[in-house]
């Protein structure tokens, strides 16, 4: 599904649990939106992790908010009083990234909210996949809404784009960090799942979010690669990590308890 450009016509109220300080804003659609802002800490890169995690958690049957591209106009939020909140708007002129807003959503609580083994294998399986950091009992990064699971949050992601210079040599990478998953327990089924979501994320999905990535998101200081360079790193790195996915299960069977 083609995803929509808004513009971002009111700005609601901060979100200060996020180090990054998102915000809910109301868009052109008349919508409310959690606004990823590319002039946070982590940048343009953030944003791609979030866009490109969510569109792979949907297309694997996951529920995860809508996502819409959010125009920001110069001059917006001159009105703010935080001056921390104004520097960041006048930082992120242009294109972010929104989340439909769930209103009355939950943070998902590992004690009360029960995942059958299939579910949590494959986020686990995910997770490695995508090298999320950042689905812990700490911070889960799940909401429940409406009696349903919700993932959330894929910015922290795909961290090898913080070192574009040797994105080649992470595509094989094992990813311990997944020892502190909140499901990993759960993750007894990681077999069945590795069958399920190779079926589901054929290649040509894959080269298709990459080419949707905006090209003032591409673009950087570090390196002189083109915008359509960088959207062949990150498909030639997401599709040939998938040849390796069988090192996944063998990684959750080694740290699951």
């Amino acid at each position: 599904m083609t995803t929509s450009t808004l513009q971002v016509i009111r700005y609601i109220t901060p979100l200060r649990e996020g180090g990054s300080l998102p915000a809910i804003i109301e868009a052109s659609d008349k919508e409310k939106y959690v606004l990823k802002f590319k002039g946070a800490g982590q940048g343009t890169k953030a944003l791609i992790a979030e866009y490109l995690g969510g569109k792979i958690a949907h297309q694997l049957g996951f529920l995860v908010p809508t996502l819409a591209f959010c125009t920001l106009d110069e001059g917006f939020g001159r009105t703010e009083p935080d001056e921390e909140i104004q520097d960041l708007l006048k930082a992120s002129v242009g294109l972010n990234l929104g989340l439909k807003y769930l209103p009355g959503s939950i943070t998902f609580d590992p004690v009360v909210n029960f995942v059958p083994d299939l579910i949590a294998s494959m986020i686990v399986w995910l997770d490695i996949y995508l090298t999320n950091v950042d689905r812990t009992a700490r911070n889960t990064n799940m909401l429940m809404w409406k009696n349903e699971l919700w993932l959330i949050d894929h910015g922290a992601a795909l961290y090898f784009h913080h070192n574009r210079a040797q994105w080649k040599s992470s595509i094989q990478k094992p990813f311990p960090m997944i020892q502190n998953h909140v499901l990993i327990k759960g993750a007894t089924k990681m077999e069945e799942a590795n069958e399920i979501i190779t079926t589901a994320l054929e290649t040509k999905f894959l080269e298709n979010i990459c080419n949707e990535l905006p090209e003032e998101w591409l673009l950087s200081r570090e390196d002189p690669m083109s915008a359509d360079q960088v959207r062949s790193m990150y498909y030639t790195y997401l599709s040939e990590r998938l040849l390796f996915s069988s090192t996944f299960i063998k990684e959750v069977v080694h740290v699951r308890p």
